[in-house]
């Protein structure tokens, strides 16, 4: 990073690019938990309130989240135990030893460790791992941290996001099962979701993409024994059709953005400045900073660039539209190249910056900027005088439905942070090497983990709720707006507005969810039922999705009208009345019978129709909309709908 003093100077050489220092907006660590609404009230200068979730389940004291993940660095503060007493009483798990790994390893914080590294796993993936609970990886240190992780004050990364750091329910208990040593073993996952339902967890967590039938029936096991399961929607977005773990019974997680930004200016040798975002922390090599080498498209190319020229100059990469680039390039390969050659500086822009190989570029190596194209054509921004207000998006790595294994299922089903989520690191590999405690990280493995701790939060405020009904509660109050009041975006080679296949029900809303008013509840049977007709283990395989009572509806082939049965039980003030509000996908006729809901203590339970009718033959897309229960004052209930008008079974659309 440059200097004012060194940025003039450079200024003054035509074709030199300075990079001034880093600004960052709204400057929280673990941001994503205040920008949620889970404040822990300790910003007096801004005067935030404790929230009321939090309060009222203790922070999640009492509540055990179960991890299968990659182990844990059980050092880490956010696993100390300092303060808290014996683990609960219905704990009934283990701390297993091995490999840098001791029972004294566990704690009141840290209560149960488990590792699996059988037959079913491939003995080259072991080396180089500890044969132990312990991580080598990082990933299931991060999301066990970002899940339940302790109050840790004064942390950063390399200056960033200074602050304090804290899982979604800080005083919940911890356990983990090491499933996963660079790969994860369906047999070893399916092993660690046997022993977390014996030991006693109370919600599962898994950062892992699976389209595995048999890990699928490993989840419904937990899920019937009342233990909500977690998982990630994958990140293969955005194309259409990649979202894992759809299982009806899961709680799949997109990925969102967050409102923050860390900031940095790039100035031209005419003075014309862009605002950009790095991670770049060092402050070394600012007068360094020399000529800028332009590359075009399909030549920002590790293959392409010429060693010699890099050394000693700026690089900058222009791809400017989508599929503009065919396979689009890897910026953290470019990166290597031109910190490998002598490079000073790598600059890059491009239509679409939302990608796990961006977020990978991190740290003191190289001054690395992603430039925008609707940033970069600000000029002469100035960060110290202004704000931005970065409404959250859809991530563009995030995995996308309709669901080609149920698509009578929709996923995903609710959208949580998941890009620059700072949490603990493991002291092993990269992280060891740079030195660091707590490293951002991004995908929907990090958003996985902020729906298990709101998850846990909810479970201890409201015990007597199954499965269903927390994901119910989770869905149906949702957030489709952003902090701006417009329709949520979902980032991809072009922005666009989100649709269920993007989020589900949309952005997570934990306040709302601890009262959502009404439930859509599924009990384990019908569950099983389901996955029995499906794998034809049934008396029929009449397998209607649709039927089953989930807070969505989707329907892959409407051809001339469809009736939908769901059933709400009112969770709120006994004597109630709900009116339904309409709004159909376009192309679809909806009609709800009845149109009012009347509940009182003796009328809990109702059950309600919806049909659907196609009004216009045409063989089409899905299209989208929703229904939703308001009972005049605090409670709206929406659910999510995705309709497929169809003539004919086709696999491809015509008219």
């Amino acid at each position: 990073m440059l200097t004012e003093s060194q940025a003039r100077k450079i200024q003054k050489l035509p074709g030199v690019v300075s990079v001034k220092e880093n600004t960052m907006v709204r400057m929280h660590t673990t941001r994503s938990w205040d920008f949620l609404g889970l404040s822990m009230g300790v910003d007096i200068k801004q005067e935030q309130q404790p929230n009321e979730l939090l309060a009222a389940a203790n922070h999640g004291d009492g509540m055990i989240i179960g991890v299968i993940d990659s182990g844990v660095w059980p050092e880490s503060q956010s696993f100390a135990d300092d303060g808290y007493g014996p683990p609960p009483s219905k704990w009934k798990g283990t701390c297993q030893t091995g490999a840098n790994f001791s029972a004294h390893d566990c704690n009141r914080k840290l209560i149960g460790a488990r590792w699996y590294a059988g037959a079913d796993i491939d003995r080259r993936f072991l080396q180089g791992d500890f044969l132990s609970a312990r991580d080598s990886h990082g990933h299931g240190t991060h999301t066990a941290s970002t899940a339940g992780g302790n109050v840790v004050h004064n942390t950063s990364f390399f200056g960033l996001a200074a602050g304090t750091a804290r899982g979604g329910a800080p005083r919940a208990r911890i356990a983990v099962y090491k499933a996963c040593w660079g790969t994860c073993s369906i047999a070893s996952v399916l092993k660690g979701i046997d022993h977390a339902i014996h030991d006693g967890v109370d919600v599962l967590s898994l950062s892992l993409g699976s389209t595995d039938e048999m890990a699928a029936l490993g989840t419904l096991g937990a899920v019937a024994r009342g233990v909500p399961v977690i998982m990630a929607a994958g990140n293969d977005g955005p194309t259409e059709q990649t979202v894992q773990n759809s299982s009806p019974w899961l709680l799949t997680v997109a990925a969102t953005t967050v409102d923050r930004s860390f900031l940095t200016v790039i100035t031209l040798g005419d003075n014309r400045q862009f605002v950009a975002q790095s991670m770049y922390v060092a402050d070394k090599g600012g007068d360094e900073f020399s000529q800028l080498l332009y590359y075009f498209n399909d030549r920002c190319d590790p293959d392409y660039i010429n060693s010699t020229d890099i050394h000693g100059k700026v690089v900058f990469c222009y791809t400017p539209g989508p599929g503009s680039v065919s396979p689009p390039p890897k910026y953290a390969d470019i990166a290597a190249t031109v910190r490998r050659n002598g490079g000073k500086g790598f600059i890059f822009s491009q239509n679409n910056l939302d990608s796990l190989d961006l977020y990978a570029i991190k740290g003191p190596a190289l001054p690395c900027v992603p430039l925008d194209f609707k940033t970069s054509y600000q000029s002469h921004w100035h960060p110290k005088n202004k704000d931005i207000n970065n409404p959250n998006k859809i991530a563009s790595f995030s995995s996308r439905g309709p669901s080609p294994i149920y698509p009578g299922v929709l996923k995903p089903d609710i959208a949580a942070p998941g890009v620059y989520i700072l949490a603990a690191a493991a002291q092993s590999g990269a992280y060891k090497s740079l030195g660091v405690s707590y490293v951002f990280d991004s995908g929907t493995s990090m958003a996985c983990p902020h729906i298990s701790g709101i998850v846990a939060l909810l479970k201890s405020v409201h015990p007597d709720w199954s499965p269903a009904a927390l994901k119910s509660a989770l869905m149906t109050t949702a957030h489709t707006m952003d902090s701006n009041g417009v329709p949520i975006e979902a980032n991809g080679n072009r922005a666009k507005i989100a649709d269920p296949f993007d989020y589900g029900a949309g952005s997570v809303n934990p306040t709302k969810a601890a009262d959502p008013g009404l439930i859509y509840d599924i009990s384990a049977s019908d569950y099983l039922e389901f996955f029995n007709c499906l794998q034809g283990f049934g008396p029929n395989n009449n397998c209607t999705p649709p039927d089953l009572n989930l807070p969505s509806i989707a329907i892959p082939g409407l051809k001339t009208s469809v009736m939908v049965v769901r059933t709400v039980t009112n969770v709120g003030q006994p004597n109630a009345v709900y009116k339904a509000f309409l709004e159909p996908p376009p192309g679809v006729k909806m009609a709800v019978e009845p149109a009012v809901l009347v509940f009182s203590n003796a009328r809990r339970v109702q059950s309600f129709k919806v049909t659907f009718r196609a009004t216009r033959r045409i063989q089409g897309s899905y299209t989208f909309g929703s229904l939703a229960w308001h009972d005049g004052g605090a409670h709206l209930v929406r659910i999510p709908i995705a309709v497929r008008v169809v003539i004919e079974e086709l696999y491809s659309d015509a008219s």
